[in-house]
């Protein structure tokens, strides 16, 4: 769905500083440097692990040698305080229906995600149908409402009504709304006085293959310090082999149950005989962990933030070739290349009007803590940061014709974006993959979710040798084999022209904006508007 643009917003694009050349990016420095951060010597850059201090020295030198100057009250670096929640072996969870009870092998036919430390068991609990768990009572949709769930497990859908019906039926199309990412059903029963959670898998709802989920089960967790007791004792993911199985025996089928699911009033039900029981123990560590910030002072104090994710998933294997670091080369040491090839560029040219911070986030994998963190303890206002260019490739791919846009329709950013790729001769079009909601997925949401106008993008797979036929079966291939995984390593025969690409438009865009007298806005309609608007006396008015 595209939003119009409001009649007051004025695109920055008319500041873009047109170049005689490229942007200075080089695809070998961007290599060299996501082949050092997803070598094996920084064990998967965990949070908390033995990673992050080699990462935090290699980004801090970095930063300094790029021409930055220290961001974080003179220091390089923004403590984030987390807790980090391990479950030990031996947890369980065994599945009742129509009188057969049948243990849940944790990765294969579930995952289950304990919610505080120390020993759960929930004993067997009672299944109650909840649709797609999607609170939204102006769409007809509160699943919840009038049902007692009190000591009760939630079993629900992947994604939102809208998925795969091709049409709008309120809740924006192909595109995921918030209120349809596991996050937020999770939130919604717990409201509800869920005692757990379980989401139905499919790869195309998802967005992603149960390998990924699976081989995830028994990551380590992190949520914000300090620890909050949750009512709420665990969620978790159903095998589509696992849900076919429990629906069978109560005589449903997953087509009908979202067919009456989409319809408004949908009321939650009992599965009869269903039940599921879990068991696990959890320990929780208190972790100090680090975001990296750097800035260019600029004549005013007014700010653009680029931002990437430096952590990956660390020293979490095996995998079924006994490779136990998740080395992160994709996702997100190339991102976090990017970020400090841009400071490279932008720090040699002149002093820029509006100061330039970039900065490297921790635990992107584990929640945008870290860049929440930042939201939340802003070290510049969040009412003068201009906009937040957010870097967080999804594949390396070749020279491409085409930029790709995540979440488009939201800020005038994605005009100064267009600029900025007709530049260097590319286009941009709208993401390919609406309904995997990448919008609440990476580190500019929590900036965005606060009001300042956020843009992230990426590198397109409309190759300039092979099209999208190529590009789509790259990035296809890493999906289903590669994403979180410890195969997701550095091949030599990357080139990074693609790479390059995107990283050119970020550093047009910034320099653009960090030149400019006008602010970025929302266009008419966003949810974020108003609360940037809250905060509009804080800003001086465009020069």
């Amino acid at each position: 769905m595209r939003i119009p643009l409001t009649a007051t917003a004025i695109p920055i694009a008319a500041a873009l500083i047109v170049a005689a050349a490229p942007p200075p990016i080089s695809p070998a420095r961007i290599k060299a440097d996501v082949t050092t951060l997803a070598s094996d010597d920084f064990a998967g850059r965990g949070p908390g692990e033995i990673g992050e201090a080699r990462t935090l020295a290699f980004l801090a030198k970095a930063f300094a040698d790029a021409g930055l100057q220290p961001g974080a009250n003179g220091g390089w670096l923004q403590d984030v305080p987390l807790v980090r929640l391990d479950r030990a072996p031996g947890a369980a969870m065994v599945l009742t229906t129509a009188g057969k009870t049948m243990p849940l092998a944790l990765g294969r036919d579930a995952t289950l995600a304990l919610r505080n430390p120390g020993h759960t068991a929930t004993g067997a609990l009672p299944l109650v149908f909840a649709g797609f768990g999607l609170v939204d009572p102006a769409h007809g949709q509160d699943p919840f409402n009038g049902i007692d769930m009190a000591g009760k497990i939630a079993v629900m859908l992947a994604n939102d009504p809208d998925f795969d019906t091709g049409k709008d039926m309120g809740f924006e199309g192909r595109r995921l709304v918030l209120g349809g990412r596991f996050g937020s059903k999770v939130a919604a029963a717990a409201r509800a006085g869920a005692i757990g959670v379980l989401v139905i898998h499919e790869d195309a709802a998802a967005s992603y293959p149960w390998l990924q989920v699976g081989s995830g089960d028994a990551l380590p967790a992190f949520v914000p310090a300090p620890l909050q007791a949750a009512a709420l004792q665990f969620s978790g993911w159903l095998s589509g082999e696992t849900a076919a199985t429990l629906l069978q025996s109560a005589g449903l089928d997953l087509a009908t149950l979202k067919a009456r699911s989409r319809a408004p009033g949908f009321r939650a039900f009992p599965l009869p005989g269903a039940t599921v029981a879990a068991d696990g123990t959890l320990t929780a560590r208190a972790v100090t962990s680090h975001n990296v910030v750097g800035i260019i002072p600029g004549s005013r104090a007014e700010y653009v933030l680029y931002g990437a994710h430096w952590d990956a998933n660390g020293l979490n294997g095996p995998d079924a070739t006994g490779d136990t670091i998740r080395n992160g080369a994709i996702d997100n040491a190339t991102g976090t290349a990017e970020l400090i090839e841009i400071a490279r560029a932008l720090a040699k040219g002149p002093k820029p009007q509006r100061s330039i911070v970039f900065a490297a986030w921790t635990s992107e994998e584990k929640g945008l803590l870290g860049s929440d963190y930042y939201a939340g303890h802003p070290l510049y206002p969040l009412a003068t940061t201009a906009a937040v260019i957010n870097l967080d490739p999804h594949v390396v791919l070749p020279a491409a014709r085409n930029l790709e846009l995540v979440g488009g329709g939201r800020t005038t950013l994605e005009t100064d974006l267009a600029t900025a790729a007709k530049q260097l001769g590319l286009r941009v079009d709208d993401e390919p993959n609406p309904e995997a909601g990448w919008y609440f997925r990476s580190d500019h949401y929590p900036f965005a979710a606060r009001g300042v106008p956020a843009l992230s993008f990426r590198a397109g797979r409309d190759l300039k040798s092979g099209g999208f036929t190529t590009g789509n079966a790259l990035v296809t291939d890493y999906n289903n084999h590669r994403y979180h995984q410890p195969s997701d390593s550095i091949d030599p025969a990357w080139t990074f022209e693609g790479t390059a690409q995107e990283a050119s438009a970020a550093l047009l865009v910034g320099q653009s904006i960090a030149n400019s007298a006008q602010w970025p806005q929302w266009n008419f309609g966003s949810d974020y508007a108003p609360i940037r608007a809250a905060t509009a006396a804080q800003r001086p008015p465009p020069r």
